[in-house]
C-alpha cells in the first residue's frame, strides 16, 4: 500500500492548513518516505507540522523541475534534514523567467546557491532511485506541448528562449502488480509523458498523480477541444488520475465531465491510501 498525504497545492481541505501556488506531497512506499516536490515556500513544513509529519525522517527528495512553486521550499527542508538525498535534473539550476502581460521578466527558479548543497544528486534521463522507484525524463513532443507554457523562459547564452521543460523529470513507483506515474507540472504534456512512460514500461501505469499544466488561470487555458481530446487519451489509457495545482479547476472540472469516477482532485491535507 502506497500512503499519499498532500503537503502543498492551491487548495486546501482545511482552514488550518496554508495553501499557496505550489505542489509537495509525501510518500510512503516499500519501506521509504519520499517527498515529492516543495512547494513555493517554508509554508509545506508548517502544514507537514500540522498534519503530524515529521519531515527529518524523510529518506529522498525528488524536485520534478527547476521551477520555484515546486522547489522553492528546499532550503526550507534542507534545515530540517540533514541526510536526505535531493533527486534533480542538472538543468533545473538553469535561469528560468516569466514574461508578464507589460513584457518584463520575473525569476521563477530554484535558488543557485543550493546547487552545490552535498545532498543534491543529479539525475539524468533515467534514474533508479531504489528498488522499483525510478525516475525518467526526455520525453519527446509527440503532441503539442501545452499553450499554457507560453511565456515561460530560459536563459539560452545571451538570450532568451522558450523553456523547453529538459529539467522536467517524472517519477514511477511499483508497488505489488500495480505501477504508479507522479509528475509535477506535465510541462512537457501529460498526453506525451502518459505516452512516453507506456513506450518505456510497455504498459500504461494504473494511477497517475500529479499537475497536468492546462491553464495560467481560470480566464488564460487550455481550449475546451484540447481539455477533451487530452481527456479522450487519459481515459483510452485504463489509468486512474488524480490532479492538482496547475491543471486549473476550470479544465478539471471539464476533465470531470468527460472522465467521470476516472478522475478526481488532490488539495493540502488529502491523505490517500492506495
Amino acid at each position: 500500500m502506497m500512503i499519499i498525504r498532500t503537503l502543498m497545492e492551491n487548495t486546501a481541505r482545511f482552514d488550518q492548513l496554508t495553501c499557496e501556488h505550489g505542489l509537495s506531497l509525501y510518500l510512503e512506499t516499500g519501506g521509504y518516505r519520499i517527498l515529492f516536490d516543495t512547494g513555493a515556500s517554508p509554508a509545506f513544513v508548517d502544514n507537514a507540522r500540522r498534519m503530524d509529519l515529521d519531515l527529518s525522517q524523510i529518506d529522498f527528495v525528488v524536485i520534478s523541475h527547476g521551477h520555484y512553486d515546486h522547489g522553492g521550499g528546499l532550503q526550507a527542508f534542507l534545515d530540517l534534514n540533514l541526510e536526505a538525498r535531493i533527486f534533480i535534473h542538472p538543468a533545473a539550476f538553469g535561469n528560468y523567467q516569466a514574461r508578464s502581460g507589460d513584457g518584463s521578466l520575473r525569476y521563477i527558479g530554484i535558488d543557485p546557491a543550493l546547487r552545490d548543497h552535498r545532498q543534491i544528486v543529479f539525475t539524468g534521463d533515467a534514474c533508479n532511485l531504489a528498488p522499483g522507484i525510478r525516475l525518467f525524463s526526455g520525453v519527446p513532443e509527440t503532441v503539442p506541448l501545452p499553450a499554457s507554457n507560453r511565456d515561460l523562459l530560459k536563459e539560452s547564452g545571451q538570450e532568451w528562449a522558450d523553456d523547453d521543460f529538459v529539467h522536467e523529470q517524472n517519477l514511477i513507483i511499483e508497488e505489488g502488480d500495480r505501477t504508479f506515474l507522479l509528475t509535477g507540472c506535465a510541462h512537457r504534456g501529460i498526453v506525451n509523458i502518459v505516452r512516453h512512460f507506456h513506450q518505456l514500461e510497455g504498459r500504461y501505469p494504473d494511477r497517475v498523480i500529479g499537475g497536468f499544466h492546462l491553464a495560467k488561470s481560470d480566464e488564460d487555458r487550455e481550449s475546451d477541444q484540447v481539455i477533451r481530446q487530452t481527456a479522450e487519451y487519459l481515459l483510452a489509457s485504463g489509468a486512474r488520475y488524480l490532479t492538482c495545482h496547475c491543471t486549473g479547476l476550470v479544465p478539471y472540472q471539464e476533465l470531470k465531465r468527460h472522465m467521470g469516477d476516472r478522475i478526481g482532485y488532490l488539495a493540502a491535507g488529502d491523505i490517500l491510501e492506495l
